[in-house]
């Protein structure tokens, strides 16, 4: 992946395509970097309770789950 900002000096940009990206899909994104912090949706804090119920976890599944989820967020520690 190449990322990289710039502050344009006139209206045309001309881009170098890597050799290994030839021939496959490739995303070109242009935006004003200010655009982006205010068009931005806010995020919500994910909450694992919120999904008892929606997914039709038996309460052993939920449980898993929760023991799951506590076992990843303390590996990250």
């Amino acid at each position: 992946m190449i990322r990289t900002t710039l502050v344009p000096e006139q209206q045309d940009i001309s881009i170098h395509i890597p050799h290994n990206y030839i021939g496959k899909k490739i995303e070109v994104l242009l935006f004003a970097s200010d655009e982006l912090t205010e068009n931005e949706p806010t995020k919500k804090a994910f909450n694992n309770a919120a999904l008892r119920g929606k997914l039709h976890l038996t309460d052993e599944q939920y449980n898993d789950f929760q023991k799951h989820a506590a076992e990843i967020r303390n590996e990250w520690e």
